[in-house]
């Protein structure tokens, strides 16, 4: 393989090799076989849009999940990340489904070795805590917190690696708060977390803000019921009989947030910017040396869940979009809504017919004209893409449904947390953009104008409406 940009710069570097390409694992609230072994860099939702916290409109909010499924009193050890992996979320701001710029988060976990006095010996205690942390909303109230985490954050160009600098202290070095164990040790867990949000010094770009720890996991679904072939009972049209099926409703999540200045990201003229996460091992070698083995990857969300193939879903996790040629069937002739037409062709439903699928090529690997097509696409390739040029929407007029819904800020152009993204999903695969004339003609998508749903319903009102917008995790104990 020939590399380009930033990839040639890692590969100079020593930190991009072939086993980052070839490796296989897991990625995305444990969608494919090997993911159960690595929670920890199990990525699970990508976010990227124009900040709409009121002022902010200038900046782009980054947001990488990950440690799917977080019971919130999974105690004693909680989710600590991994100290042993980085943590990038990728810009491509050229087409060419490498990366121009990333953003690397790296953590630190420093055990204290707290110790009791017991008969007169000094033991070293079992647990994360022996009394109350973060008292008053105090960050710096962790005299009793037997391990605290720490990270970096390292941005990646072509012309080398600098650190994001917090603006308050002067340090590359930022707190992530505790996992909410509960009311009793963390009493007031809203405001210590806060106290955490920083504002940071972006070398050669400006100012922003980074926070980096436990959420209330964002994601809606009703995987269950779905994953029961789609048995949902009304899985057409009525998206309010279900409301109560999120299956993600009690689980928390470590979500790593950025806002970074929007001109900071596009490049030229161009405002589409591709994105997408990878987490990755950092393996010793024989010779002492490191490399990177790439294990998770996502961009645009239910990519590998629904649309690449079982066989391959590893192997998807392990690759980079400049690689993506080779999954496009995947894309062009996809099974899904083959499998909904089985499962409830009685009651009318039938496949779109025209193939290839166009509007997904359009969707997932190309950018949709006049909306998130990048201005120069040297292959297609599979981005979150985002057209920078397009004004935010503020949170109390969002449309769930995003483009399709008339709100051209919302998914697919980008994606935003309240945008419902399973629906949407859902809609687009039977051919929703035949129905709206963007592609063929509607004839191709007989079914294209049902509103299918998963029955789980999500909008910008389950959302704060400024940084870092993903709500307080919930707390292991009442």
């Amino acid at each position: 393989m020939r590399y380009t940009g930033l990839a040639a710069t890692l590969a100079a570097a020593g930190v991009l090799s072939m086993a980052t390409i070839s490796d296989v694992q897991a990625s995305s609230h444990r969608e494919a076989p090997l993911v159960a072994g690595t929670p920890r860099i199990d990525g699970t939702d990508f976010y990227m849009f124009r900040s709409y916290e009121p002022g902010r409109s200038n900046y782009t909010t980054l947001i990488a999940n990950y440690q799917p499924f977080q019971v919130p009193g999974g105690g004693p050890n909680y989710f600590l990340m991994d100290p042993e992996a980085v943590y990038d979320i990728n810009i491509d701001n050229a087409g060419t489904g490498l990366p121009q710029i990333t953003f690397r988060f790296q953590f630190t976990n420093t055990q204290r070795n707290l110790k009791l006095n017991i008969g007169g010996k000094k033991v070293a205690e079992p647990l994360l805590e022996i009394g109350q942390i973060g008292r008053g909303g105090d960050p710096t109230d962790n005299a009793n917190a037997n391990v605290l985490e720490t990270y970096t954050v390292t941005m990646i160009t072509q012309s080398g690696a600098t650190p994001l600098i917090n603006s308050a202290t002067g340090s590359p070095v930022f707190s992530k708060p505790i996992d909410n164990i509960g009311n009793k040790t963390l009493p007031n867990y809203a405001a210590y977390a806060s106290a955490m949000i920083a504002n940071i010094n972006i070398p050669g770009c400006g100012a922003g803000r980074v926070f980096a720890g436990q959420r209330k996991d964002p994601f809606v679904v009703n995987l269950g019921q779905t994953f029961d072939l789609v048995n949902i009972a009304n899985p057409i049209g009525d998206e309010y009989s279900n409301s109560t099926q999120d299956t993600l409703a009690g689980d928390n999540v470590t979500s790593m947030i950025l806002e970074v200045p929007t001109a900071c990201l596009t490049s030229g003229t161009d405002p589409v910017i591709g994105g997408w996460t990878t987490a990755s091992k950092m393996i010793k070698t024989s010779d002492g040396s490191t490399t990177l083995h790439q294990k998770s990857r996502l961009g645009s969300p239910l990519v590998n869940e629904v649309v690449i193939g079982l066989k391959d879903k590893d192997r998807w996790n392990s690759s980079v979009p400049f690689n993506d040629a080779q999954f496009a069937t995947y894309v062009t002739n996809p099974t899904f809504p083959a499998i909904l037409e089985l499962l409830f062709g009685g009651a009318g439903v039938k496949a779109p017919t025209a193939f290839p699928r166009q509007d997904l090529v359009s969707v997932f690997l190309t950018g949709i004209a006049g909306v998130t097509a990048p201005q120069h696409l040297s292959t297609p390739c599979e981005e979150l893409r985002l057209n920078t040029s397009i004004p935010p929407t503020p949170a109390a007029t969002q449309n769930r449904l995003g483009v399709i819904g008339g709100d051209n800020a919302g998914y697919p152009n980008g994606r935003r947390p309240g945008d419902d993204v399973v629906d949407i999903t859902l809609r687009a695969a039977m051919g929703r953009l035949y129905t709206l004339g963007l592609f063929g003609s509607p004839a191709d998508a007989p079914s294209g104008g049902l509103d299918f749903t998963d029955g789980a319903y999500v909008d910008a009102s389950y959302f704060d409406g400024a940084f870092p917008y993903i709500r307080t995790p919930l707390a292991g104990s009442p």
